[in-house]
C-alpha cells in the first residue's frame, strides 16, 4: 500500500520527508486494520470505549506515552513522543452517528491521524518536533474538543491538524458555528376520545414551532441553517401526548452571527409552549462549535503535499460543500493554529452522513485516502519544523 515519491525534494527536508513516507508505509497495513476496525464497531459520542482503547494501540507499540482518560474524559486520550521544540498535535476522531454507523468516516480520520504521528515520530529528533495525538470523543454533536479545551488541552502547539472524508479533496475548512440544544416539551395526558379537554399536547407544540421556524427561514441570512428532529412525540395514539421532546441545530457564519440568531430561534419553540399550554425546557447539548480560523502558511504547505501525492482538489460546487460542517475543531483552530482539510474517498453521488457514504469509507479508495492524508499530514508537520528553524535563524 505505498504512497508516491516526492518529486524535486532535496536536502534535509526531503530526507525528513521521504523518512516519514516510508514509515507510514510501513505501518499501512495495520492503519488499514485499525480503520476497518473502528468501522465495522461503531460507538456514538462519549461512548468511544472501545475505539479509545485501540486507536493508541500503535502509538503505545511505538513508543509515545500514553494517558488514557485524558483530563478526566473516559473516552478521550492523549500520546506523546519527542521533546523538540516544535510541537505538532494531529486530532483523532472516531465517534459514529446514531443509526448511520461511520458515514462521515471518522474511522479514517482516527487511522490518517495514528499514521502521521507514527511518520512524524520517525524523524522527531532530527525535526526538532514533539508530536502530540490528541483522541478527540464527540466530535458529532457533544462537543469532545471543546470539553478538552476547557481542561487545558492543546495548550501551547504550534499546529493543530486533520484530514477529513469528503466525497472530494477541498483543502480549506470553511465550517460554520453552531448549537446543539435538546428541546422538550412536557404537558398532560387524557383519553384522546373520552376527555380531550383534559389533555395537553405536548406533540402539538413541537407542530407550531416548526411552523414557526419554517416562516422565520424567509427572514434568516442565506447562509443561516436552522434544523433539528423530533426524538419522541408520544406513545399511543389514544392517549394525548404529555412529554415531547427533539434536537435542534442552528447555524451561522461565525459565532457572534449564531449569538444574533439563535434567540429568534428558541422564541419559535416559547411560541409552541405558549400556543399548547405546554411547559418548554431548552438545554444545550454543548457549547457552541465555533467558525474556522485556517493557518494559511500550514493550509498552502498541506496543499502542495497532498498534490505532491497525486491527490486533486475539486472545484467550488455541489461536490466540493462538506467543507461547510460544522466541527469542533474550529474551536481549537480559535485557540492555536490549526489546518482542517478534506480528502476524496470516490463516493459521488453519495456524500457524507448516508448510508451509501459509509461504506465509501472502506475499501480502496478509503485505504487511498487513509495513507496519502497520514502522509500529507506528516510532511505538512516537518514543513512546519523547517518554517520556525527557518524563522528562528533568520
Amino acid at each position: 500500500m505505498g504512497t508516491m515519491g516526492t518529486p524535486g525534494m532535496t536536502g534535509t527536508m526531503g530526507a525528513l520527508k521521504e523518512a516519514a513516507r516510508r514509515e507510514v508505509d510501513r505501518h499501512a497495513e495495520e492503519l488499514i486494520r485499525l480503520s476497518e476496525r473502528l468501522h465495522a464497531d461503531p460507538e456514538t459520542a462519549w461512548e468511544e470505549h472501545r475505539a479509545a482503547a485501540a486507536v493508541p494501540e500503535s502509538l503505545d507499540r511505538a513508543g509515545f506515552d500514553i494517558t488514557s482518560s485524558y483530563l478526566g474524559l473516559e473516552t478521550a486520550f492523549h500520546a506523546r513522543f519527542g521533546s523538540g521544540p516544535v510541537r505538532i498535535a494531529l486530532c483523532a476522531e472516531y465517534d459514529a452517528l446514531p443509526g448511520l454507523g461511520h458515514a462521515c468516516g471518522h474511522n479514517l480520520i482516527a487511522a490518517s491521524s495514528v499514521g502521521a504521528a507514527l511518520g512524524l515520530a520517525a524523524v522527531a529528533d532530527d525535526a526538532g518536533l514533539t508530536v502530540e495525538v490528541y483522541g478527540t470523543p464527540a466530535e458529532e454533536g457533544g462537543g469532545g474538543k471543546i470539553e478538552m479545551l476547557d481542561r487545558g488541552a492543546f495548550a501551547g502547539m504550534d499546529l493543530a491538524m486533520m484530514v477529513h472524508p469528503a466525497p472530494v479533496d477541498v483543502a480549506e475548512a470553511r465550517p460554520f458555528a453552531v448549537s446543539h440544544s435538546k428541546i422538550s416539551y412536557t404537558g398532560r395526558s387524557a383519553h384522546a376520545a373520552a376527555y380531550p379537554e383534559a389533555g395537553i399536547n405536548a406533540a402539538d407544540a413541537f407542530t407550531v414551532a416548526q411552523v414557526a421556524i419554517g416562516l422565520l427561514r424567509q427572514q434568516l441570512p442565506t447562509s443561516a441553517r436552522v434544523h433539528g428532529v423530533v426524538t419522541h412525540a408520544g406513545d399511543a395514539p389514544n392517549a394525548i401526548p404529555e412529554r415531547a421532546t427533539g434536537r435542534w441545530y442552528v447555524r451561522a457564519e461565525t459565532l457572534a452571527e449564531l449569538a444574533e440568531l439563535e434567540p429568534r430561534v428558541m422564541r419559535a419553540f416559547e411560541a409552541g409552549a405558549l400556543a399548547t399550554g405546554c411547559e418548554l425546557e431548552i438545554e444545550p447539548e454543548s457549547k457552541p462549535y465555533a467558525e474556522f480560523r485556517t493557518d494559511e502558511t500550514a493550509l498552502a504547505h498541506y496543499r502542495a503535499n497532498a498534490l505532491a501525492l497525486g491527490r486533486e482538489f475539486a472545484p467550488p460546487g455541489q461536490a466540493a460543500r462538506m467543507n461547510r460542517a460544522s466541527t469542533d475543531m474550529g474551536n481549537v483552530s480559535q485557540t492555536v493554529p490549526a489546518i482542517h482539510p478534506y480528502i476524496g474517498v470516490g463516493s459521488l453521488p453519495a456524500t457524507n452522513h448516508q448510508h451509501e457514504f459509509a461504506a465509501f469509507c472502506v475499501g480502496a479508495n478509503a485505504q487511498r485516502a487513509l495513507l496519502d492524508g497520514a502522509v500529507a499530514l506528516a510532511w505538512t508537520g516537518v514543513d512546519r519544523s523547517s518554517s520556525r528553524y527557518a524563522s528562528a535563524s533568520s
